[in-house]
């Protein structure tokens, strides 16, 4: 043990006295266990915040879509089928005639290119336009920020009244009280009678850069041509999540008309099911990522190894004297390997924290949220570990190698 301890610290020593080699090697090995680290962690952070999106409708939500608004060929190509969309009949009739534990809404989307204008000010063409119901809100996650949600009497009665997005309101009223105001789309004014809570963006558009009306308004003043019904259900707890999408599915046949060997023509999307397979694709993503890091960190690995094998070559009298001050070849061996991983360590560590705060910093971007990649963090300390073992090797032997009477006659 005595003697493990001073190879250490003799490698130790070795590192100090030769600092801006030891520094330059560091720096070699640190950006490569950045490279790892720092995509690994962007892609984390990716995926928390998908995870966080789709999942902030709540873990016992899911909503009854239509299977396609297209044509889809049979199995056996000879004929087409098509899928009618959900109409505002059958989400209603769905709505009165569901569970009375469980909260249903419906909600249709009008526009994702909208401008909302209030006197001067103008948002850019890229607002959403949602008819919804009393309980979307609800079901879908968000928070009122100020002012309070649609009243049944509003949402019966078609009233021209609105809810609006963060994004918005900043725009049209970024230094007073939106709740209460006017604003127009088109020719059409509303009151705003909420202002919804910040929840960033989602998949490629912004949640904050919405506008809530109410549903038969929206049928009355935005609808065009054939449009399709989004019925959301919000069960009592998620633990009864199955039997209440059993349960919906049974019950939307029956509003369909579907005989028993009919396949269904909607589908149901749970709020994780997005979510899943965006994480499933972007495994592909990590998978080259990481590749690419192991590419890096190899070429770290040989960078470490020829200034190790240099070291050896410029400490050959060190070494001489050592062995003939009783020093054996496995000491030599020992020192070397133990300085060897140090110095990848020390580069570990430094690539650790840069590569964490580089793949934070790109998620931030993003609008992902912090995250600690422990996994990662482990991995790239082992990962150092054998990466010092490997490049010291080499250079271990030959050092171990060296005749001592040889070595102390080198200049």
């Amino acid at each position: 043990m005595q003697t493990y301890i001073e190879n250490i610290l003799v490698a130790l020593s070795s590192i100090k006295e030769n600092l801006l080699r030891s520094i330059l090697t560091i720096l070699i090995i640190g950006i490569g266990i950045t490279s790892l680290v720092g995509i690994l962690t962007a892609i984390d952070a990716v995926k928390s915040s998908i995870n966080e999106n789709f999942t902030s409708m709540g873990a016992n939500t899911f909503n009854i879509k239509n299977t396609s608004t297209n044509m889809r060929a049979h199995h056996n190509g000879t004929r087409a089928k098509k899928y009618q969309p959900i109409s505002y009949r059958e989400a209603v009739y769905f709505k009165n005639n569901f569970d009375n534990s469980c909260k249903v809404s419906i909600s249709s989307l009008l526009s994702r290119t909208a401008t909302a204008k209030h006197e001067y000010r103008k948002t850019n063409p890229n607002i959403s336009i949602f008819g919804v119901d009393e309980n979307y809100v609800f079901n879908s996650g968000y928070q009122i920020a100020n002012g309070r949600n649609f009243s049944i009497d509003e949402i019966s009665f078609g009233r021209h009244v609105s809810l609006i997005g963060k994004a918005v309101k900043e725009k049209l009223f970024p230094n007073e009280k939106a709740v209460g105001k006017f604003f127009s789309i088109g020719n059409k004014k509303f009151k705003i009678i909420g202002v919804l809570e910040e929840k960033g963006s989602r998949i490629g558009f912004s949640t904050d850069e919405s506008i809530l009306v109410p549903i038969t308004n929206a049928r009355n003043f935005f609808t065009r041509g054939s449009t399709s019904y989004v019925i959301s259900v919000r069960a009592q707890d998620r633990y009864f999540l199955e039997s209440t999408i059993g349960l919906a599915i049974s019950t939307f046949r029956k509003v369909r008309q579907l005989k028993p060997e009919q396949e269904n023509d909607f589908k149901i999307v749970k709020s994780d099911n997005l979510s899943n397979m965006l994480i499933d694709n972007i495994r592909y993503v990590t998978i080259a990522a990481t590749l690419i890091g192991f590419i890096t960190l190899v070429g770290a690995a040989i960078g470490l190894m020829n200034i190790m094998l240099v070291s050896v070559t410029e400490r050959t009298k060190e070494i001489g004297v050592r062995k003939s001050l009783g020093a054996t070849s496995r000491l030599i061996r020992t020192q070397f390997l133990i300085e060897s991983t140090i110095v990848c360590q020390l580069g570990g560590i430094f690539g650790i924290i840069v590569g964490v705060l580089i793949g934070n910093l790109t998620a931030k971007f993003i609008g992902a949220s912090f995250v600690v990649p422990w996994i990662w963090i482990f991995s790239a300390i082992i990962l150092c570990f054998v990466v010092g073992i490997t490049s010291g090797v080499l250079p271990a032997i030959q050092a171990s190698k060296l005749d001592p009477i040889e070595s102390l006659r080198n200049e």
